[in-house]
């Protein structure tokens, strides 16, 4: 369909770190776990080299590829994939801290420093809830924070949220992102929305909490409404719980493409941050994400921005 922008994307104000991006090359010898090839959208090459073509016009100079495969080999190919190319400026990768063999990947991994952390949640049928009561998946979570890595969180819902709560209190010293929060909105029921809610604001009290401004457009009825004001109410609570301090940019590129380009993905949410001010723009859009991934200048372009 043909997508209108609220807001000129052609012509960038501020520099950009998208801080969830997926790469991944259906192509190769041994296929890919995610997508699935009847995902006409998704299932195609996803490389540097193409996200650069897209992104980089519109004014993001950096990005996070966030692994998609349960397989361990895996976080290898996406640094290598992140090395060919000084788009990218970090990799979260994919562990499972309940397997024995955890700290040994992690040691290795955690040597390269495009290495920023591992993601965890709803994904390839994992429970965080029932591992928290594992004290080796414990024992191997504080692992990360001892090596300056960071648990990213994988399709928030009601019981994901309880669960990060509960890990953030085992491992108060972890550094935790929360993705795609924008699409988890609250239950309809009263008392679980106030329980969600209830969650979600103690989260916002725990300091090394971030969360994502990812996945913003849904689909309903069919249709993926593009109107800010349809987003703006939930947009604005996670916005006043959580504060410019604690928020990030982030595409789901091209998981995104469901939904709409990558210009729509990015305009939506800008026209959105933009109000916020100046101030608050640079940090949503780059500064936070330095605070977060603690990620160093690969290119000319993030000369002025990384630390």
């Amino acid at each position: 369909m043909a997508w209108a922008y609220a807001s000129d994307v052609s012509a960038p104000a501020l520099p950009i770190i998208d801080t969830h991006i997926h790469l991944f090359d259906p192509t190769r010898p041994a296929g890919v776990p995610w997508p699935e090839p009847s995902d006409t959208v998704v299932y195609r090459p996803a490389l540097p080299t193409r996200y650069r073509s897209l992104a980089v016009p519109l004014g993001v100079v950096g990005a996070i590829a966030v692994e998609c495969s349960p397989w361990v080999e895996d976080n290898d190919w996406l640094l290598r994939a992140a090395a060919s190319d000084p788009i990218i400026v970090g990799v979260t990768g994919n562990l499972d801290p309940a397997v024995p063999d955890f700290p040994r990947h992690l040691d290795r991994l955690a040597a390269n420093p495009l290495y920023r952390g591992i993601r965890y949640g709803n994904l390839w049928g994992r429970s965080l809830g029932t591992e928290l009561s594992n004290p080796g998946f414990v024992a191997n979570l504080k692992r990360l924070p001892a090596s300056g890595l960071l648990l990213e969180s994988a399709n928030p819902n009601p019981t994901l949220i309880a669960e990060i709560l509960k890990l953030t209190d085992s491992v108060p010293e972890l550094r935790i992102v929360i993705d795609h929060l924008p699409q988890a909105v609250p239950p309809a029921e009263p008392a679980a929305r106030k329980a969600y809610e209830r969650d979600l604001q103690a989260l916002s009290r725990r300091s090394n909490v971030y969360v994502k401004g990812s996945e913003v457009f849904r689909q309903v009825n069919g249709k993926v409404p593009a109107d800010l004001d349809f987003y703006r109410p939930w947009l604005d609570e996670i916005w006043d719980m959580f504060g410019e301090d604690r928020l990030l940019y982030g595409s789901d590129w091209p998981n995104s493409d469901h939904m709409a380009p990558y210009a729509g993905t990015l305009d939506i949410i800008r026209q959105y941050v933009t109000h916020k001010g100046q101030r608050a723009s640079e940090k949503f859009f780059w500064k936070n994400s330095i605070a977060v991934y603690g990620w160093h200048q690969r290119s000319p372009a993030q000369q002025h921005l990384s630390g």
